[in-house]
């Protein structure tokens, strides 16, 4: 088989949670179909990455688009006119695409992965004309896409209602977590990472890109809540985006504003570090399509305290704590107790989280992932 792979949209460290699935994705894929040719057409922004990202799997090839994906209208022309045309030459069986739009027309079959809907129910996270122009392509892409892969069953009841598709058009693929953040640490080696980043024990941690659903103003209220029972700091770590405002001003009514430790990327090591040296990890989101965070934070082996709300519960089952997004007081309530918890059960419950974070792998999410591209290619005529 000769899969296409659309890496148009990706940018990198610049378009979160879906380029940690197209990055941890393409390799299993490679690993697992030695037999099969997959063909990257990339961008400007990325080639240079994704090459690094292969070069050890020789049956990854890559066709180059000169084109600048943070200029979304040359990156849609780009997508819609050049690429169906370079599919052909390159003789794609496939083409899939992993960042929510596709070509209206290709000589191929197609596959879409849709994340989830969160552009119709949190529409702000959005400027104006990126709303309009998602709501056209990313319906068209799953009406003419021969399968839809998404992230969560979450997610995809979301893109049933909303696009009315069949359930049998649509595949649940779900992520993992490195497993490089469950082996501990040296601790020397977290010490010095910590210093490195500017972050000491005793802190909470939360891991998100501050979009108005990540809800982070929620847990900075929660923190302060807090502040005056415990010696935490807590350790806030995304970049900036159109919440950042409301988090800001957050920060500012704490009784001790200077207890956030605001840090824009942490990547490696040091993200390691910080996860596992947290007391406990909050994650107060209104809205996942999956929430790779509390995944990576199970699998650091540290306290979660999460929202029964999307594909959360999915993830974390009976192994996490869950807490109101909308009530600062009900989720600083559920904080205190998983910070004042006896050590033994704080530990049993750790590993259980951890256990089941392990049945995510990117093997089983590269298994199904070439599993629905086969059956879009196979599904021709």
């Amino acid at each position: 088989m000769r899969v296409g792979v659309n890496t148009l949209f990706l940018i990198p460290a610049e378009v979160g949670g879906s380029e940690t699935y197209l990055r941890r994705t393409l390799p299993a894929l490679a690993a697992a179909g030695a037999g099969d040719t997959f063909v990257l057409f990339t961008n400007r922004n990325n080639d240079a990455v994704l090459r690094q990202d292969l070069a050890a799997f020789p049956n990854v090839r890559f066709e180059r688009l000169e084109c600048d994906a943070a200029n979304r209208y040359a990156r849609i022309l780009r997508e819609q006119i050049e690429l169906p045309r370079r599919a052909a030459r390159a003789g794609i069986d496939v083409l899939w695409s992993p960042g929510y739009t596709t070509p209206c027309l290709c000589p191929c079959p197609m596959a879409v992965s849709i994340l989830d809907v969160q552009y119709r129910s949190h529409p702000e996270v959005m400027g104006r004309i990126a709303r309009l122009t998602t709501r056209v392509l990313v319906p068209l892409a799953a009406r003419r896409s021969r399968l839809v892969l998404t992230l969560s069953e979450f997610a995809r009841g979301e893109i049933e209602a909303a696009f009315g598709l069949p359930p049998e058009r649509i595949r649940v693929t779900p992520l993992a977590a490195d497993p490089a953040f469950g082996r501990a640490l040296p601790e020397a080696v977290r010490r010095r990472l910590l210093r490195t980043v500017g972050v000491a024990p005793p802190y909470l941690l939360t891991v998100s890109n501050s979009y108005p659903h990540k809800n982070l103003d929620t847990a900075v209220a929660a923190f302060g809540r807090l502040q005056r029972d415990f010696p935490h700091r807590l350790a806030v770590v995304g970049r900036p985006r159109r919440g950042e405002p409301a988090l800001r001003r957050a920060v500012a009514a704490l009784p001790d504003p200077a207890r956030v430790l605001r840090r824009h990327y942490l990547s490696g090591e040091a993200l390691t570090a910080v996860y596992q040296a947290a007391d406990a990890f909050l994650f107060p989101s209104r809205y996942e399509g999956f929430g790779l965070p509390v995944l990576e934070a199970m699998t650091a082996g540290t306290p979660v305290v999460a929202t029964r709300r999307a594909s959360l519960p999915e993830l974390g089952g009976d192994t996490v704590d869950y807490a109101d997004p909308d009530d600062p007081d009900a989720f600083a309530a559920v904080v205190r107790e998983v910070l004042t918890r006896p050590p033994e059960q704080r530990r049993t419950r750790c590993e259980a989280a951890r256990n089941r974070a392990a049945t995510f792998s990117w093997t089983r999410t590269a298994s199904l992932t070439a599993a629905a591209l086969r059956e879009a290619a196979s599904s021709a005529g």
